[in-house]
């Protein structure tokens, strides 16, 4: 874990953006947010940020566009391509999980849209479930702009704030200690992804 995160601390501007928004767009866009970490990705993004690697505001407005757009792609995936997809084998093990984020989006339309952007299988299917109900695009557009605008700037914060601590404890105690504290917040955050993902599938 403190492997990847000086890798984060230590890479080029250009790179974090590029790895931080391409794990952001795949996620949703090509229907495997349960493999891809578009979260983590997030998460460390706003790591960086806090450490003066990239802008703050840069990066949220980055995690947010990638966000929508990644969405909009998924949209289109789920319009022409989703009941091929549906048939993939590796989404075999989470027919349960999939009835329940059709059923969601069937009860609450474009609801289901926004407050799915916040819970991760949802987040990664959801999209293309409404290309395939054939929700108007108009009408999914504004509910997947306003998910991934507070998810987007939520998750980056949560990385910054969590960066900050980093800062503070380096400037206090050195650059060991506070690898140490940050890699503790990093798996800290980790475990509490996890959980919470446990927590959807039940």
């Amino acid at each position: 874990m403190s492997g990847l995160l000086e890798s984060v601390l230590t890479a080029s501007p250009a790179l974090v953006y590029a790895v931080v928004i391409a794990l952001v767009f795949v996620e949703d866009a090509v229907f495997v947010g349960f493999v891809v970490p578009g979260e983590t990705a997030a998460i460390l993004g706003g790591v960086a940020a806090s450490r003066g690697t990239v802008s703050l505001t840069g990066m949220i407005v980055a995690v947010v566009l990638a966000a929508i757009v990644g969405d909009s792609v998924g949209y289109e995936v789920g319009r022409y391509a989703g009941p091929r997809v549906l048939r993939a084998r590796m989404l075999d093990r989470h027919r349960d999980r999939l009835d329940g984020a059709r059923s969601m989006l069937a009860r609450r339309g474009a609801i289901a849209v926004f407050l799915g952007r916040s819970i991760a299988f949802f987040r990664a299917v959801m999209p293309a479930l409404a290309g395939m109900a054939a929700m108007p695009y108009r009408r999914f557009l504004v509910a997947n702009a306003a998910g991934g605008l507070v998810w987007g700037v939520a998750t980056v914060l949560l990385g910054y704030l969590a960066g900050n601590s980093y800062q503070r404890v380096e400037q206090a105690f050195g650059r060991g200690v506070a690898v140490a504290v940050a890699a503790v917040v990093l798996i800290a955050i980790g475990v509490w992804l996890l959980r919470r993902r446990r927590s959807e599938r039940r």
